[in-house]
């Protein structure tokens, strides 16, 4: 079975997509909510056009606005990974997590 992209950054197929519009996500932002596309380093610049495209193939509305969250500042996979490190050594000090 071949999987077709529709959003690199987050690995969303179209199957994907036609999933998500068969349960009800039937609007653009609704869509980007339930299946993460347009929310990778690219906000949409690369996906949207497309997915809005399948979404009106499919019966779906694309009148409300895409809303894009950029990070306030990129971060490294590194620097998350070392938050279960911080949440450790706070439990094990008895501290409350935050």
């Amino acid at each position: 079975m071949s999987k077709t992209l529709a959003c690199r950054c987050e690995d969303v197929t179209l199957r994907d997509l036609d999933d998500a519009i068969e349960r009800g996500y039937d609007d653009i932002e609704s869509l980007k909510r339930y299946t993460g596309f347009g929310t990778g380093w690219c906000q949409g610049k690369w996906c949207l056009a497309l997915c809005a495209r399948r979404l009106v193939e499919r019966g779906g509305s694309v009148a409300l606005p895409f809303t894009p969250r950029p990070p306030i500042h990129p971060i490294a996979l590194g620097q998350l990974a070392g938050l279960a490190t911080v949440a450790h050594d706070d439990e094990k000090a008895g501290k409350a997590p935050h």
